[in-house]
């Protein structure tokens, strides 16, 4: 839902940062992979019981690092596959969150368990609306220039990193926050299937 507006905002800045580090020689393969070490490191500060405000910092720099990827793919050469890493590394990601608070604490393995399955739910209604919509020619280049088609949502990359960061500043909240948001990446996943329908059924 925010991301759009996001896009709009950091765009620019980060556009300016990929042409210097593109003009560097430096790879955007190489920034995905690194975004994606920082963001499985800050999960395992979080699964080892570490401080939280690591973590928040970890991540952080891993979603930075995920938006750079792009800018510097962008100012120097696009390919399929950096598109096609990138996304498996962002669902490596937002997966091992979850997974890290059910180790730091068993009592939050149910509600990590039911977001893990939203997550599953709702990253199967985007990737397979992305192929449908490239199968039609569909474009849009409202959340960014994207490899793939990105749907609007409820939920978006904007509002799963705000989720991450509340989560790292009150732990203790989580499985509360996670019910919420699962239930709420359902209502996406369902909203985006009645798209689909829409747009695909005929």
């Amino acid at each position: 839902m925010l991301d759009g507006w996001m896009r709009r905002r950091i765009d620019a800045p980060l556009n300016r940062a990929g042409r210097r580090l593109a003009a560097q020689g430096v790879s955007a393969n190489a920034v995905t992979l690194i975004g994606l070490g920082l963001g499985l490191a800050g999960a395992g500060v979080l699964a080892a019981g570490g401080p939280t405000a690591w973590a928040l910092v970890l991540i952080l720099l891993s979603r930075l690092a995920d938006g750079l990827d792009g800018a510097i793919a962008r100012a120097g050469r696009k390919s399929d596959f950096g598109g096609y890493l990138d996304i498996c590394c962002d669902f490596l990601f937002y997966g091992a969150v979850p997974v890290a608070f059910a180790l730091r604490d068993p009592a939050n393995g149910p509600a990590a368990a039911f977001l893990l399955c939203s997550f599953y739910v709702n990253g199967a209604t985007f990737l397979g609306y992305a192929i449908l919509a490239e199968k039609r020619g569909l474009e849009t280049n409202a959340r960014g220039e994207k490899s793939l088609y990105f749907t609007a949502g409820l939920l978006e990359g904007t509002e799963t990193i705000a989720f991450f960061v509340a989560l790292c500043l009150f732990p203790p909240a989580f499985a509360s926050l996670a019910w919420i948001f699962g239930t709420l990446c359902f209502a996406t996943a369902f909203a985006r299937v009645a798209l689909a329908h829409r747009v695909f059924g005929r």
